[in-house]
């Protein structure tokens, strides 16, 4: 139905616009003072708030959000006899002889200051499987019988881009990086699939905090996160009830399946679309896996560079279908491969805006001027500063922290920055990722955002990112958000205690409940 819809103040990145907005069609047909435009709907829908865009989270991982919604989190446990009693507990509820697995595992905040190893694990499961996984993704924790089923010992070689740890005598410690994860993950079975129902409860909490779309990265089946199901399917079969839009971008291992993984998507309705294909450059700063110029200042290794040929053939499989790419890369080393990647690309004619770096986390200042250049997208994290701070500048040293998360440098070059969480690495909430943006947790002050820019990133920065029309722009989707702050406005903390009263998607309010956690610790 066509309506006007009108409270305190239309606010956006660019400023404040008026106060109502008119709706015609699912589409915004005009932006100004109520008094201009009442004439001009059947409806006129009040709202004692503040009207802005509606929000993007241009990165995540929305089959895992919801894993972890339902599953066993292991982000509040103190120590290593916590994490095997909560396992255990979980292990009640599930069927007899399926793999237990735990999530957004930390060992900064353990007693034990340091990741559990398969004998912690057989504590609890000396016979059954179970797989813990740190919360970055790009860690896990297999327990002997994970390690049996899936065959590795220690004449087990590591995999490409992977590594399994091995304790003096070459024995696997049950502590598995990178592709080393998708060596067990791949062989736990389907006991904790996720369900296309837990699917959409997901994305209706992400609908009641103002999320209009997401990015969402999906996997086919494999990976670190096989035992959760097949995530493109499952997206699919929830197409016709998403209260938001979702963008696929899908991990693809090989040129020739990304056409029937983009027909499948295609078929569904148009809440899902796709969007391209995922790679991974590199590692995380957790695991010691980013790929750095420079070793870690704890640690003597300079991370898994994974960045590969195939990557740029995949890329290109991609583009060719009209979709586009975005790659994982953390650390310098691995963001400047990427760039270079980037440039041959458009060199060859690819479009930019079909490109994406996904965290883009430290960079030197040289390669910084050059992904401005290339005029592809930053997604990035503000939510990572708030789970990093304690310790980041302990792993980087002081030079490199000043070039992590610069966000103002690389806002102020002209890359275009996306807003993101990276879900269920960090929790879902882009008021929070924009608070963040601002105040850094005291990290690096100088490359703090303004309040605008900030509200950018998750504005109009996200929607360039998910190949969308200028949010609030006239002829674009009426995907708007009314709050009952101005984020501008508001200080950073007043910014995280942000309410929606509601969110509108193809000017449609989204029916959800706003009771339901958006987080569970």
């Amino acid at each position: 139905m066509d309506r006007l819809l009108t409270a305190r103040a239309v606010r956006t990145a660019a400023g404040v616009i008026g106060n109502s907005v008119l709706v015609v069609a699912g589409k915004v047909a005009a932006v100004g003072d109520r008094s201009e435009l009442m004439g001009a709907a059947p409806e006129i829908v009040y709202q004692d708030g503040i009207i802005v865009p509606g929000l993007r989270d241009a990165h995540i991982h929305p089959v895992a959000y919801a894993a972890a919604l339902r599953g066993t989190t292991l982000a509040t446990a103190s120590n290593f006899a916590e994490i095997v009693a909560r396992l255990e507990k979980d292990a009640g509820t599930l069927p007899s002889g399926t793999a237990v697995t735990g999530m957004r595992l930390n060992e900064e905040t353990l007693d034990e200051r340091r990741l559990p190893t398969r004998e912690v694990l057989d504590r609890g499961f000396p016979d059954r499987p179970a797989l813990v996984h740190r919360y970055c993704g790009h860690v896990a924790i297999a327990n002997s019988a994970a390690l049996r089923l899936a065959g590795i010992d220690a004449g087990t070689p590591d995999p490409t881009g992977g590594v399994i740890d091995r304790d003096s005598d070459g024995v696997p410690t049950g502590v598995l990086r990178e592709t080393g994860i998708e060596l067990v993950a791949e062989r736990l079975g389907g006991g904790n699939q996720i369900s296309p129902q837990d699917l959409l409860d997901a994305l209706e909490r992400l609908a009641a905090i103002g999320i209009t779309s997401i990015g969402a990265i999906l996997r086919t089946g494999s990976g670190a996160w096989a035992s959760l199901g097949n995530e493109v399917e499952i997206a699919v079969a929830a197409a016709d009830r998403m209260p938001l839009k979702v963008g696929a971008y899908v991990i693809e291992d090989a040129p020739d399946t990304v056409a029937a993984t983009k027909a499948l998507v295609d078929a569904a309705p148009a809440r899902l679309r796709w969007l391209g294909i995922k790679r991974f450059g590199d590692g995380s700063f957790g695991g010691h896996t980013a790929a750095m110029h420079h070793d870690y200042v704890d640690v003597a290794t300079s991370g898994t560079m994974r960045l590969a040929d195939i990557d740029r053939v995949i890329t290109e499989a991609s583009l060719a279908l009209g979709g586009g790419a975005a790659i994982h890369a953390i650390g310098d080393s691995a963001c400047g491969a990427v760039i270079d990647m980037f440039e041959d690309l458009i060199a060859d004619g690819a479009d930019p805006g079909k490109l994406r770096i996904e965290h883009a986390s430290v960079l030197t200042r040289a390669d910084m001027d050059r992904l401005a250049a290339t005029r592809a997208i930053a997604v990035v994290q503000p939510p990572f500063l708030g789970s990093e701070a304690e310790w980041l500048g302990n792993r980087l040293g002081r030079e490199r922290l000043q070039r992590t998360y610069a966000f103002a440098t690389l806002d102020a070059a002209g890359v275009t920055l996306a807003g993101s969480s990276d879900s269920p690495v960090e929790p879902p909430d882009p008021w929070a990722g924009m608070a963040l943006a601002r105040d850094r947790s005291g990290m690096v002050p100088a490359e703090s955002l303004e309040a605008h820019r900030a509200l950018a990133m998750y504005t109009t920065g996200a929607a360039l990112a998910l190949g969308e029309p200028v949010p609030l722009a006239i002829g674009s989707p009426a995907d708007l958000v009314v709050a009952d702050r101005d984020p501008v406005a508001a200080t950073p903390d007043e910014l995280r205690a942000t309410q929606v009263i509601a969110t509108y998607v193809d000017g449609m309010k989204a029916e959800v409940d706003p009771a339901k956690p958006l987080w569970l610790d």
